[in-house]
């Protein structure tokens, strides 16, 4: 049986599960409730969208976030 993801890591993803007003305010849930700078709270996540585990925890977040992610990578 595969390892269960760690708290930070669930709380990353329950994190982009939320829906923010606007403009600053994901960032700044990002510091005040992870204590995570915006960057390394994105390495994070970009390595969860790439883990099995995450997918088996919360498969419609991180399928929507890869879709989300392809997407970026096509515009480029």
């Amino acid at each position: 049986m595969e390892a269960e993801l760690e708290e930070r890591e669930r709380a990353v993803l329950a994190l982009e599960r939320r829906g923010f007003p606007g403009p600053g305010a994901k960032e700044r849930a990002v510091r005040e409730e992870l204590d995570l700078s915006p960057v390394r709270y994105y390495q994070l996540l970009n390595a969860l969208l790439d883990d099995p585990r995450a997918l088996a925890h919360d498969p419609v977040t991180v399928n929507r976030l890869r879709r989300v992610r392809e997407a970026r990578r096509a515009e480029r």
